[in-house]
């Protein structure tokens, strides 16, 4: 654990880094629960595009494109798993910085309790 923080320096510093931490948490946070949402759109258009026989359109950009249903399917299967995989990445990326948060949130708490007592 760090020592103390009797600089008022160091505790501005340690504020910062523990803000800046924080925030980052909070974006990683917001970009997953995005790709997850965007997995779960994805759900409801597999089993749509299971049930189609007729003709099948992707759109790209403002257009239609006509497309094949091995195509779609192959592509909304691609884009879930890609949208899985960076959800995970966050995740694990979240965990690691949560340690660190911690630590530095019980330091600055630290030294507040020590600051009132003087």
């Amino acid at each position: 654990m760090a020592e103390p923080l009797r600089n008022p320096q160091e505790l501005q510093r340690q504020l910062v880094e523990f803000q800046e931490t924080q925030r980052q948490l909070q974006l990683m946070a917001a970009q997953r629960q995005q790709l997850l949402l965007q997995v779960e759109e994805i759900k409801p258009a597999e089993q749509e595009l299971s049930k189609c026989d007729k003709g099948i359109y992707r759109a790209i950009g403002p257009l239609l494109i006509e497309t094949t249903k091995s195509e779609a399917s192959e592509d909304l299967k691609n884009r879930k798993e890609l949208f899985e995989m960076r959800a995970g990445i966050l995740a694990k990326q979240e965990e690691k910085l949560k340690p660190k948060l911690n630590e530095l949130r019980n330091a600055l708490e630290k030294a507040i309790r020590e600051g009132k007592t003087k």
